[in-house]
């Protein structure tokens, strides 16, 4: 029997949950659908209620209707050990839609997502004001010119 977690992610979709739960469980290593339903009662009753799971995190997407909109105060950071996972995570959830500065993006369903280097703190260590700096010259981030800009302190 698998276990919940104590606190988990509840997605609020106007009829996409499904198809952003395949979207999401194919770019993501360790991740799945867990379960497709209906919601029984309330507004949004007959609509799609998917669980699934994101390198092994637990989520939930509900098509509720249109009432809610995903906003970029809360968003899901995606740390990236290479320039080659940034590329790639980047391109594949912005799809050259609605790109941000420093790392930020919305996806085509309009959850925002950051796209970072897994040792930003030690990026930032080496002279924060430079790396912050050219950090928000950045849409996409690129790890060697943020190398670069701490080491010119």
């Amino acid at each position: 029997m698998a276990t919940l977690d104590l606190i988990g992610t509840c997605l609020w979709f106007e009829g996409h949950a499904v198809e952003a739960a395949k979207f999401y469980v194919s770019l993501f290593p360790d991740s799945r659908i867990v379960n497709v339903s209906t919601v029984g009662a309330g507004p949004a009753k007959g609509n799609a209620f998917v669980t699934f799971e994101l390198a092994g995190r637990t989520f939930q997407g509900i098509d509720g209707g249109p009432m809610f909109k995903f906003t970029p105060t809360i968003s899901f950071v995606v740390n990236c050990e290479s320039q080659k996972e940034i590329d790639s995570y980047w391109d594949a959830l912005s799809d050259g839609r609605r790109e941000g500065l420093c790392g930020w993006l919305d996806d085509r369903f309009g959850v925002s997502w950051q796209v970072v280097p897994a040792k930003m703190g030690e990026l930032m260590s080496a002279d924060p004001q430079r790396v912050m700096e050219k950090l928000f010259t950045m849409g996409k981030i690129h790890i060697e010119a943020l190398r670069e800009a701490g080491s010119k302190g």
